[in-house]
């Protein structure tokens, strides 16, 4: 058998973080909840991923006792086997597809909840460009402004040069063993340097492919990101109804 042609693609979103930094004050539903263009956010992630045929389910991870997708009929595996951190809901989430029936040698598309703008080409332009890959990739976006670096007291300490620089989206795509194995390593090491998927990968000495994504595959995190996410949303619907 070929693996490489007969892996299969699994799609993990992590869904059980509360968004502290986008819920107004007394707001009672994690951000990921939130209404956006006439629909829970993360209901048009889960819409993306379900324009994509190559992905044979999508499975999201949320808080123990969590049944908001379940009561909202949403078109995906739920476990509640949501961690203390991002990192661990992962982990959990992988061992969740495992018993699923998924192999270590399949592929798993890891994406963040409330990066609700990703759309199923720029999927399909991840799965394309990390076919055969031998480590895998992730969505990114060249950095476009001047960065500086702050001297602690909130003034310029060093202009750094941004020609190398990219800024990590999701989904990152991963085989789903590699992932585990570097998630256990990273996990066991420092639970706070794993900031994403890939972070964890680097950390085995290994280069993950950078596949460039889209300036408006942003993680909805601010109030500002909430009304430029709903225009966005509201202008495809009305340009794929013309």
């Amino acid at each position: 058998m070929d693996k490489q042609n007969d892996a299969r693609h699994y799609a993990l979103i992590p869904c059980a973080g509360s968004g502290s930094r986008a819920l107004r004050p007394g707001a009672a539903q994690p951000k990921q909840y939130r209404s956006v263009a006439g629909q829970p956010m993360v209901m048009h992630t889960l819409a993306a991923f379900a324009g994509v045929p190559r992905i044979r389910a999508v499975l999201v991870v949320v808080a123990p006792g969590d049944d908001f997708l379940e009561r909202h009929g949403a078109p995906c595996l739920v476990r509640d086997c949501g961690g203390a951190s991002r990192a661990l809901s992962v982990r959990n989430g992988l061992r969740a597809l495992v018993a699923h029936g998924a192999a270590d040698d399949d592929w798993v598309l890891v994406h963040d909840a409330a990066r609700c703008l990703v759309t199923p080409d720029q999927i399909e332009a991840l799965i394309d460009a990390c076919a055969g890959d031998p480590v895998g990739g992730l969505l990114a976006h060249r950095l476009p402004d001047t960065l500086k670096q702050e001297d602690g007291a909130s003034r310029v300490a060093a202009t750094l040069p941004r020609a190398d620089k990219w800024l990590a989206q999701t989904p990152q795509m991963f085989r789903i063993g590699l992932l585990g194995r570097a998630l256990d390593a990273a996990l066991a090491a420092d639970a706070d340097a794993v900031t994403d998927e890939s972070s964890a990968v680097e950390a085995l000495g290994l280069a993950p492919r950078l596949v460039p994504g889209g300036a408006l595959n942003f993680k909805v995190t601010y109030p500002e990101d909430f009304a430029l996410a709903e225009q966005v949303l509201r202008g495809r619907r009305q340009g794929a109804s013309t």
